[in-house]
């Protein structure tokens, strides 16, 4: 793939590019606008009517919500309303090739990675790919077993390594899939899967296994809003920077703001079968910190509500360069996009992003009621 052209602005340093339609992503203040308008049914129509929900409990909404109902696993509804793996994809090809080049991009790392849909959708389309995936939850790691990784076949699955474990400390993380040498691992639990690996000799911990070295890793989702301090986001980029390979590579993470997201704030979006929900609570202007709950209706009298709850910093894009820097980055750039105005759909039926998605390279930005960001750190080339 060969590098795009760009168009520059006179009265700002800029580069953009548009998404095919097949890899299209926007987003605020969630990803879960990355998606193009979904297709609807027409029982849609009278979703969302909050006054006659009906509460479901956080334990029931494990895996598939029990045998007892049809509602899908709040998993699914997450990968289905919130990820873009193709989009994201798309643009972390961009990105390496445009700021490292000379190589094609075969090994990613995924952190934060939940069920590892991006991981097990960057495998898809190149056989020399490998993927690694590292996260603190074991249910969403379970459910990828059970479900990402079973349906994706040996080929893809064994090039697929997922650890459980904090970012802080990556190379404790624990081994819980190998597919390459364990091939019954779908029919294990997370620790049936860590006895056989320590009874057939292979390395449980991440600092223990033989890894490639990743030309990309990424943390997608605002996830790097769970880190609190400085000093936890510095220390994470530094793990970050120090799996890249010495090649080159780049951290790709993304990041919401603008003034909607310093309040109180609730938008919504339907799918066929339910209506996502994004809710934010009342922001601390002195910690910079909100929570952020996510709902799923379906229809007038059934609702999965803080189906996934966050606590998070929201970072500032000055904080988010100087301690890239100060991790040992060479260069980062940021790729912005201003996003509709939400007073204008907050007491809508739906919001719903513009198809005439447009990131920009940018040095400078003016304050908006909303914007999404790549941010791209670059290594040594």
């Amino acid at each position: 793939m060969g590098k795009k052209k760009h168009r520059e602005s006179h009265h700002r340093t800029s580069r953009r590019f548009h998404q095919d339609d097949d890899d299209y992503s926007s987003a605020l203040p969630s990803s879960a606008f990355d998606l193009p308008p979904p297709p609807q049914d027409d029982d849609d129509e009278e979703e969302g009517e909050e006054e006659e929900e009906v509460e479901e409990s956080h334990e029931k909404s494990k895996h598939d919500l029990g045998a007892d109902t049809d509602t899908p696993s709040k998993f699914d509804l997450y990968q289905l309303s919130v990820q873009s793996p193709k989009g994201d994809i798309s643009y972390m090809l961009k990105f390496f090739l445009m700021y490292v080049g000379g190589r094609q991009p075969l090994h990613l790392q995924e952190d934060f990675c939940g069920t590892a849909l991006l991981s097990t959708e960057w495998l898809r389309s190149d056989p020399r790919r490998t993927a690694v995936g590292l996260d603190l939850d074991l249910e969403s790691l379970d459910w990828c077993l059970d479900n990402n990784l079973s349906k994706v076949g040996s080929d893809v699955s064994s090039r697929l390594s997922l650890f459980h474990g904090n970012v802080l400390q990556p190379y404790e993380s624990r081994l819980v899939c190998h597919p390459p040498k364990i091939d019954f691992i779908k029919d294990l639990s997370l620790d049936d899967s860590i006895g056989a690996q320590v009874q057939s000799g292979i390395p449980t911990t991440m600092g223990d296994a033989t890894l490639p070295a990743r030309d990309i890793v990424c943390a997608f989702n605002y996830s790097c809003c769970c880190l609190h301090s400085r000093k936890d986001l510095i220390a994470y980029f530094r793990h970050a920077l120090n799996a890249l390979s010495r090649k080159g590579g780049i951290f790709v993470m993304d990041l919401y703001g603008g003034t909607s997201s310093e309040c109180k704030l609730r938008l919504q979006r339907k799918f066929s079968g339910f209506t996502y929900i994004w809710e934010q609570e009342e922001f601390d202007v002195i910690n910079r910190k909100t929570k952020i709950s996510l709902h799923f209706q379906f229809g007038k009298k059934k609702a999965l509500r803080h189906a996934f709850s966050f606590h998070w910093r929201l970072w500032s894009i000055p904080e988010i360069k100087d301690c890239m820097e100060e991790a040992g980055f060479k260069s980062v750039h940021f790729w912005m996009r201003e996003m509709p105005d939400t007073h204008l759909h907050e007491n809508a039926d739906e919001y719903t992003a513009g198809r005439d998605v447009k990131y920009e390279e940018l040095s400078a930005f003016r304050q908006r009621d909303a914007w999404n960001a790549y941010v791209v750190a670059v290594t040594n080339v």
